[in-house]
């Protein structure tokens, strides 16, 4: 895991367990990316850069160098000196100028890695950093790159920084994290789509000399996005093909894109979105970008899958849940909505604790004054007690007695127009000043660029939980941000605010865990509108979508388990005839259906016909037998029902090969059919295997399940889930 500087060739390599990353210093002056890709030996690669054909030649003859600086592969492009393709940089100095030259001023080269101020990331302990400055005397302006490696990963983490060496302000306009360039081999570009209730939808497209885009302006990822982008080849597949993968560590608005040049080469860029941010730089302060996770491979979308989901449970979840027993839990929203009071809530909890779920989450209408409908109370942290008779201390203690945890939910980002804390401070509401802001779900947005504000929601979330002993919340955000507007901040540091909106909802977080660090946060935004690396820094699991309905989750988790390790999906047993959809599946593929995640249960269990309620034990029994498979296993996706029409499979494989599972969904039966033959993935080929399905044990090779497949029996039944069970026969 070296990282090794070429000091006559001034060119560095970066090298994973199998792939290298080489950029170095051109003409003393330019920062050059060369190569990225399977791992090689050498540094002497510059022939690569193409330098003595075409206008590529470096020159400081101003005719020559605009030629160059258009066509040159930057490691870290700029703006307004020649280069005309997408940049990383952007600033205004004092005196309304913007054209940024950055040249190569310094390295170092050191063990471990600096965590990044105000932000999520990554961290392990066999780690080595380095970090290379560059500078403009003229704009007075100094960028830190910074590259970490980790022993056992072949993700990259790659950080900027820019500070104020000058003695006048100015303004950074955009500054994204991370650039890759390419040279064209027929690739594509992989991104997210979606929309509420369908969230995280994969879309491949061609990459041609216009740019594809992936990104958000709604202070969040939105369902519609994901701060992903890939460039890979048209023939990519689970198993073969080359993929370049970069991924933010961040929570706000982004911004990803690639596009090809005149030349056929590629730069892929992400960041934070540029559109609506301004961040003001007085002499001697600096702006910390957020996290990327880069990643190369030529084995696939599946070891590419891989290399995240290790990373991200290693080296980004902190959480003490990340492989511990986490409780199965009953959420009381689909089960009452706003319509409960203490009787109907220690109804549903005894019921659970019957069944051996381990923890009742009481969702919106608990507290203000009347949270009766979403209208009013947000803000108003406080128990209803004409509604829940006792508040939330008489609960907790029922729920104890039943040897139950207890979670509450919060949407501590947002604030009614009638609540109290509204008509306490209305300057605490995001707004363009001289217009009410427009309403979303009749709620508005809390400034969190105010730290008064920020002081009052941590005290308000940490005093129920100091009262009534909550042991996990669901952090909700139901809508996003407009009408961008600070009564708090002065003028000039208005396009600050999207930035530190996220920067104070990690701050409450790290203060919440900070007091309380057995709480198991799961973060939420109507769905999975907020499912991103940086929330997994402060939760190890997120509410992956308000569609609980088993054929609509499928391709929901396909997306989202491309890069999220499963036991950060939050998965529930939803009704027999879901809300959304209206479909009516099984309660028993609800329950496989679930098991693709966290797993828990989100209906109305006194309602619950008795057959039902009778495989809730069983069900949580087989999920607690694959629980550390869902935690540490090595996902497969072995087919598509959004690419083949009927049939939905993955499988999870522990790392040492003795154990897997298989989940095989029939989303539509057809007439007069045979069993359908799926071939597994992962397992060892010489190992000899017990597998089970319904009862019904058999001894298969590895080699066998691989190769000739293993063939799950025909059902008469639409919506039909099926679980094989996979053990080494010792």
């Amino acid at each position: 895991m070296p990282i090794i500087y070429d000091d006559k060739k001034q060119i560095w390599k970066i090298d994973t367990p199998n792939t290298s990353y080489v950029f170095g210093v051109v003409d003393d002056r330019y920062l050059a990316h060369i190569y990225y890709g399977s791992k090689i030996k050498d540094t002497d690669i510059l022939y690569s850069l193409r330098l003595n054909e075409g206008w590529k030649v470096p020159s400081l003859q101003p005719a020559e160098h605009v030629s160059f600086m258009s066509s040159f592969p930057m490691e870290f492009p700029t703006q307004g000196r020649g280069d005309y393709r997408e940049s990383c940089i952007n600033i205004r100095n004092s005196n309304n100028q913007s054209a940024l030259e950055l040249i190569y001023d310094s390295y170092r080269i050191y063990d471990g890695k600096d965590g990044l101020k105000g932000l999520p990331a990554s961290f392990g302990d066999n780690v080595k950093t380095l970090e290379v400055t560059l500078k403009d005397m003229t704009m007075h302006a100094e960028v830190v790159l910074s590259y970490s490696i980790f022993d056992d990963s072949d993700a990259i983490a790659k950080s900027v920084k820019i500070r104020n060496i000058g003695e006048n302000f100015f303004y950074v306009t955009k500054l994204l994290s991370s650039c890759l360039e390419l040279e064209n081999e027929n690739y594509e570009t992989m991104g997210f789509y979606g929309t509420w209730a369908r969230e995280h939808i994969i879309e491949r497209k061609s990459l041609g000399h216009s740019a594809t885009v992936f990104d958000s302006k709604r202070g969040e990822g939105g369902h519609d996005g994901q701060p992903f982008i890939a460039v890979l080849s048209s023939n990519a597949d689970e198993d073969n093909g080359k993929i370049y993968a970069m991924h933010l560590v961040y929570s706000g608005s982004f911004y990803a894109s690639a596009k090809t040049d005149a030349y056929d080469r590629v730069r892929t860029v992400i960041g934070i979105q540029p559109e609506d941010f301004e961040w003001k730089l007085e002499p001697a302060e600096e702006f910390q970008a957020p996290e990327t996770i880069i990643t190369f491979t030529e084995c696939g979308l599946n070891a590419m899958t891989h290399i995240y989901h290790d990373f991200y449970r290693s080296h980004l979840i902190r959480s003490k849940y990340q492989y511990a027993k986490r409780p199965i839990l009953v959420n009381s929203w689909e089960a009452a909505y706003f319509d409960f009071d203490t009787k109907r809530i220690l109804e549903l909890a005894g019921e659970a604790a019957k069944v051996g779920i381990d923890m009742l989450v009481l969702d919106d209408g608990w507290f203000g004054k009347h949270r009766e409908e979403p209208t009013a109370s947000l803000g108003d942290w406080y128990c209803n007690e004409k509604k829940l008779e006792g508040g939330l201390k008489k609960i907790s203690s029922e729920l104890k007695k039943l040897g139950m945890k207890f979670g509450l939910w919060f949407e501590p980002e947002m604030i009614s127009e009638d609540s109290d804390l509204y008509r306490a401070h209305p300057d605490w509401v995001v707004h363009t000043k001289g217009r009410e802001p427009a309403r979303c779900r009749d709620q508005w947005v809390l400034d969190f660029s105010n730290p008064a504000v920020i002081d009052f929601i941590t005290e308000s979330i940490a005093r129920n939980i100091r009262e009534a002993g909550i042991d996990y919340i669901k952090w909700d955000m139901n809508r996003p941000l407009c009408d961008i507007g600070s009564a708090y901040l002065e003028s000039d540091r208005q396009g600050e605010i999207l930035h530190r909106h996220v920067l104070g909802v990690y701050e409450i977080q790290e203060r919440l865990l900070s007091e309380f660090p057995d709480l198991l946060i799961e973060n939420c935004s109507s769905g999975g509108a907020r499912f991103d690396p940086g929330m997994l820094y402060y939760s190890p699991q997120i509410w992956c979508s308000d569609d609980m309905d088993p054929v609509e989750r499928l391709a929901i988790h396909e997306g989202t388990a491309m890069i999220y390790p499963l036991s950060t999906i939050g998965s529930h047993v939803c009704k027999a005839v879901n809300d959304i959809s209206g479909r009516r599946v099984s309660f028993e593929t609800r329950g496989i259906s679930a098991m693709t995640g966290t797993f828990g249960y989100e209906l109305d269990l006194t309602k619950l016909p008795d057959e039902d309620k009778k495989l809730i034990p069983l069900q949580i029994e087989k999920y607690r037998s694959i629980q550390s498979l869902v935690q540490t296993g090595d996902y497969y996706r072995l087919e598509s029902y959004h690419r083949n029409g009927r049939f939905d499979t993955f499988m999870n494989v522990s790392k040492d090969k003795k154990e897997a599972y298989v989940i095989c969904m029939q989303v539509l039966a057809r007439p007069n059919d045979i069993g359908h033959r799926v071939h597994l993935k992962g397992l060892d080929p010489e190992q000899e295997y017990e597998i089970e399905l319904d009862g019904r044990k058999e001894i298969y090779r590895g080699d066998v399940l691989m190769n000739v497949g293993y063939i799950f029996p025909y059902v008469k039944k639409d919506f039909n889930a099926q679980m094989l069970m996979i053990k080494a026969n010792n």
